[in-house]
């Protein structure tokens, strides 16, 4: 029997992307924070733009998160291969 580690096998795959649609939900939450208390002041230019810089990273964030999720969703069992004409015959 071959022993392959957890993390390379499709249950180990898929988890790794639920692990990793979760932490881009929680860098967005915290991004949003981070840009909407820049925001508020509107002291100096550079801080306005770090603020819109942020609330861009927002919108990457999330949107990693329903590209891995669409993923997820279309393709649960792990990546589709094909195979071979003369393997088939």
């Amino acid at each position: 029997m071959e022993h392959r580690p957890f993390c390379c096998s499709v249950k180990g795959f898929v988890k790794m992307l639920r692990l990793d649609i979760l932490n881009s939900l929680v860098a967005a939450i915290f991004m949003i924070i981070i840009s909407v208390l820049a925001l508020i002041p509107e002291t100096t230019k550079y801080t306005v733009l770090g603020g819109v810089f942020g609330l861009l990273a927002v919108v990457c964030c999330i949107a990693d998160a329903a590209l891995i999720y669409r993923k997820l969703l279309f393709n649960p069992s792990g990546p589709y291969q094909k195979k071979a004409i003369h393997d088939e015959i």
